[in-house]
C-alpha cells in the first residue's frame, strides 16, 4: 500500500490500523480498490452488477476467530460514491468484521461517501461488527457520511454493532435495520459527538421476529456548541422476545437534541422497555473533578470521555 502519513492517519482512527493488517481485508481509497487479501475462510470480490460499486465477502460455515478489515479513506476533495457491501455469514462461524470511513477534506468541495452493508447471518453465526467514522482536514468542503445497513439474523444467530462518530463529520444520516430470526440475537451501541454546526440523524429499527429473539440499543451521544441530533430508535416484536432501548445524551452550548424512542407489540408476549435522557453536565461532576486540580475544560473533557467510552 502506498498510503501517505495523512491517510494512514485515517486508517489508524477508523479502523486502528499502522501497517497492512493481518488476515482479510479490502480497502477502498478514493473510490478505487487500493489493496485486498483472502484467507482460505473469507473471500472478497468486486461486485459485478452494473452500477454498483462494492464488494462481496463470503464467510465460509464454522470459520472462528477469524477477522476482516474493510475500511474507506477519501483525501481527494469532492469526491462522491455510493457503495454497496454484502455480507455472507456461514452457520456456526464466530467473527470480527471492522469497517469505518475516514474522510480527508483540504478543498472547497464536499467529499461524501454513503455505503448500503447488507448482512446475511447463518444459523447459530456470531458477530461482532465495529464501524468509526471520522473527518479531519482544514479546508471549507463538506464531511459527509451516510451509512445505511440491514441484517438479517437466522435462528440462533447473533450480531454485535458497535457505531462510533466523534469528530469531523458535518453532516450524517444513518439508517440500520435487523431482521432477528428464533433466538437470535441483536446488540447496538451508538457513540456520538457533535460540535460545531454539525447534524446527525439516527433512524434504527430492530425487528424481533422469531420466538425467543432479543434486541439491545444503547445510545450514547453529546452535542456541543450550535449542532444538532436526531435519534429514532424503534424495537418491534413480532413474537414472544425481549427488548430494550435506552438513549442518554449530554445537551451543551446552544446545541439541540431530540430522542424519539418507539416501541411496537404485536404479540402479547413481546416485552419491550424503552429509556430516554437528555441532561447537562451535573455541576457536582464538574466540581468534584475541579477540587481534584482539573480546569472546568479539563473536568469537562473528563466526564464526556468517561460518558462515551
Amino acid at each position: 500500500m502506498s498510503m501517505d502519513q495523512t491517510e494512514w492517519k485515517l486508517l489508524k482512527e477508523i479502523a486502528d490500523l499502522e501497517k497492512t493488517p493481518q488476515g482479510a481485508y479490502n480497502i477502498r481509497r478514493n473510490g478505487q480498490l487500493d489493496s485486498r487479501s483472502n484467507t482460505a475462510n473469507i473471500e472478497i470480490t468486486t461486485k459485478e452488477e452494473p452500477g454498483k460499486s462494492g464488494i462481496d465477502i463470503r464467510i465460509a460455515p464454522h470459520t472462528v476467530r477469524e477477522s476482516v478489515h474493510i475500511p474507506v479513506i477519501i483525501s481527494q476533495t469532492g469526491l462522491s460514491e455510493m457503495v454497496y457491501n454484502d455480507f455472507f455469514i456461514g452457520e456456526g462461524c464466530d467473527v470480527d468484521i471492522i469497517a469505518g470511513c475516514g474522510i480527508h477534506n483540504t478543498g472547497c468541495e464536499t467529499s461524501q461517501h454513503d455505503g448500503l452493508h447488507t448482512f446475511h447471518v447463518g444459523k447459530g453465526a456470531k458477530v461482532r461488527y465495529v464501524e468509526r467514522h471520522y473527518g479531519d482536514g482544514d479546508g471549507t468542503g463538506k464531511r459527509i457520511m451516510n451509512p445505511q445497513t440491514v441484517v438479517y439474523l437466522e435462528e440462533g444467530a447473533s450480531i454485535t454493532m458497535e457505531t462510533t462518530q466523534i469528530r469531523g463529520v458535518d453532516s450524517t444520516k444513518r439508517e440500520t435495520r435487523i431482521i432477528a430470526g428464533p433466538g437470535a440475537e441483536a446488540i447496538i451501541t451508538e457513540k456520538l459527538l457533535t460540535h460545531g454546526d454539525q447534524t446527525a440523524e439516527s433512524d434504527m429499527e430492530i425487528i424481533l421476529d422469531g420466538e425467543d429473539a432479543t434486541g439491545r440499543v444503547i445510545s450514547r451521544s453529546v452535542a456541543q456548541d450550535g449542532s444538532q441530533q436526531v435519534f429514532y430508535p424503534k424495537m418491534t416484536g413480532n413474537a414472544r422476545c425481549f427488548g430494550h432501548v435506552q438513549c442518554d445524551s449530554i445537551i451543551m452550548g446552544e446545541a439541540r437534541i431530540s430522542s424519539i424512542p418507539a416501541i411496537v407489540a404485536n404479540s402479547v408476549d413481546a416485552q419491550l422497555v424503552h429509556e430516554a435522557a437528555i441532561g447537562r453536565i451535573a455541576g457536582d461532576q464538574l466540581l468534584k473533578l475541579m477540587t481534584l486540580g482539573l480546569t472546568e475544560q479539563e473536568a469537562e473533557e473528563k466526564i464526556l470521555d468517561g460518558f462515551l467510552q
